[in-house]
């Protein structure tokens, strides 16, 4: 390397001192001389390796998803006719499922009414019964008044003007009356007035009991 650094140097001194002179010879490359002189001529150096070229990408395979449901089948005249009639069979049913919903709901107001009218009955018929007991308190206390006002009278007295009254009415009054009072009373009245205020008694008295057994067997 040193010597062609000096054989090119002296050829650029040679070329200066030459210049006004004939041409001048071309100036010889570093390679040249140095093969006049008896040297081997630099290598040029290597050009890299190339790279290796890439490897073509894989065209993608278009795979199939296991998951996705198949095709339809065809469906036939038969099985058309088939889903059709099972439709308005449907229709047919909800329309009688509406029907029947809609008469449960009138149905079930009128039992409320009815329920809110057996409720007002109810009390209505409360009301009546305390009324009638009322009444009945009221009635038996004016019973018991005149059965006292007869006791107090002599027996004739009181036979005389009971001869007169009406049989109901005879007979609740004797039928209230303390039986030596009313045995007296009896015994002072007329004998035909005497045996039907007896049997009245006796029927008024007997039905009563005949009452009183069946409400104690209810």
């Amino acid at each position: 390397m040193i010597v062609v650094v000096i054989v090119t140097k002296a050829a650029i001194l040679l070329h200066g001192a030459l210049g006004s002179g004939p041409a001048a010879p071309a100036l010889l490359t570093p390679a040249r001389a140095a093969t006049e002189h008896g040297q081997e001529a630099p290598k040029a150096p290597a050009a890299p390796p190339k790279p290796p070229a890439a490897p073509q990408a894989a065209q993608p395979v278009p795979s199939v998803d296991p998951k996705s449901p198949p095709d339809p089948p065809a469906i036939s005249d038969s099985e058309r006719a088939l889903l059709q009639n099972l439709r308005d069979r449907r229709r047919e049913l909800d329309a009688r499922s509406d029907a029947l919903n809609e008469r449960e709901a009138v149905v079930s107001a009128a039992e409320q009414k009815l329920d809110a009218r057996v409720t007002e009955l109810k009390s209505l018929q409360s009301r009546l019964e305390v009324l009638d007991a009322e009444q009945k308190q009221k009635t038996e206390a004016g019973w018991q008044s005149m059965v006292k006002l007869y006791e107090a009278m002599k027996p004739r007295d009181a036979a005389g003007i009971l001869n007169d009254l009406s049989l109901p009415v005879v007979l609740q009054v004797m039928d209230r009356m303390k039986d030596a009072k009313a045995a007296a009373v009896l015994s002072a009245m007329n004998p035909e007035r005497a045996r039907d205020v007896t049997a009245g008694l006796a029927q008024l008295r007997t039905g009563r009991d005949n009452v009183d057994a069946k409400l104690a067997g209810s």
